[in-house]
C-alpha cells in the first residue's frame, strides 16, 4: 500500500520533512482512508500518525573528558598546539598579575605593616614589571627586610 500522500500530507501539517513521518501499524486501514487534511488532522490528535522524536548526540563522553581537563589531565605537552602566548594572552597574564600584586600591597598598607612611602615605592616597581609574581614581591621584600617574618 502506498501512504506517500498521506505522509506528504501530514508532513505538511506538522511542518516537518516526510521521512519524520511516523505511522502506527496497528491502524494502516485508517491511515489508508483518510484523503484529505481533515481526516489527516484527525489521525494526528489521536495519535495514530506521529513524528518522530529527535534524536541528539549524547554529551556523556564530552562532559566526562572536560571533568578531566578541569582536573588537570589530558594537558601534557603532546596536547599543546601554539605558544604560551597563544595559549594565555600576555596581556591577561599581565593584568591578572599585577592585580594579584597590587591586591596584596594595598593589604599591607592598610594592615599597617608597610608605611606609605614603601608602598608608594613598590607599586611603582610592580608597575615597571620588576615582580614576575607575587612570590617574587614576597623575595625582594623578604631581601629588603621590608615584610616582618610573620608575612613571609
Amino acid at each position: 500500500m502506498d501512504l506517500s500522500y498521506q505522509r506528504r500530507l501530514a508532513a505538511e501539517i506538522l511542518g516537518v520533512g516526510e521521512s519524520k513521518i511516523k505511522f502506527d501499524e496497528s491502524a494502516i486501514d485508517r491511515i489508508e482512508g483518510a484523503v484529505t487534511k481533515d481526516e489527516i488532522r484527525r489521525l494526528i490528535k489521536d495519535g495514530v500518525i506521529y513524528v518522530e522524536p529527535v534524536k541528539s548526540n549524547s554529551r556523556g563522553r564530552w562532559r566526562e573528558f572536560h571533568e578531566e581537563r578541569k582536573s588537570g589531565r589530558h594537558r601534557g605537552q603532546g596536547k599543546r598546539k601554539g605558544s604560551v602566548g597563544a595559549r594565555a594572552k600576555p596581556r591577561e597574564m599581565w593584568i591578572s598579575r599585577i592585580r594579584k600584586i597590587r591586591r596584596f600591597l594595598k593589604w599591607l598598607r592598610d594592615n599597617g605593616v608597610i608605611d606609605k612611602r614603601t608602598y608608594r615605592m613598590l607599586y611603582r616597581k610592580a608597575k615597571g614589571g620588576a615582580f614576575d609574581s607575587l612570590s617574587s614581591l614576597k623575595r625582594y621584600m623578604r631581601d629588603q627586610n621590608i615584610l616582618p617574618q610573620s608575612y613571609r
